[in-house]
């Protein structure tokens, strides 16, 4: 008897295109730049938003090249520890004044530059290169 197995829909099967880690800076730049006008309540919305995807999209992608490395490895090591701080922030609540919401989607765009880092680290590409 033939065994019949469906294949994953269009939406199941994972994106094999790498992150467009150039574009995630760049929305973490926007909070980081110390020149830069503040952004607007919907425009920090947007933003924060964007930024969480960002991570979502970052804490995987990061975690599978650190499982390349050996268990002692210290890039490995410092890898795992960004990716728990990661969720850490995550757990942020982005309510309260402008304030206290731009202070917390800082905290966001820092997570995703060291996100960046390590997934540039990870897999061999120089960070001076990619900026």
């Amino acid at each position: 008897m033939r065994r019949v197995t469906a294949s994953p829909s269009t939406a199941e099967q994972q994106d094999s295109r790498p992150p467009d880690i150039a574009t995630m800076r760049e929305s973490a730049c926007r909070l980081l730049t110390q020149d830069a006008e503040p952004p607007t309540a919907e425009e920090l919305d947007t933003l924060t938003l964007t930024l969480r995807g960002h991570i979502q999209l970052l804490i995987p992608e990061v975690a599978t090249a650190a499982a390349r490395e050996p268990k002692d490895s210290i890039p490995r090591y410092c890898a795992l520890a960004c990716i728990g701080e990661a969720r850490n922030k995550l757990r942020l609540n982005g309510d309260g004044t402008l304030p206290i919401r731009l202070s917390a989607a800082r905290k966001l765009a820092r997570v995703v530059n060291a996100l960046c880092d390590h997934h540039e680290n990870l897999n061999g590409v120089h960070p001076a290169a990619g900026r």
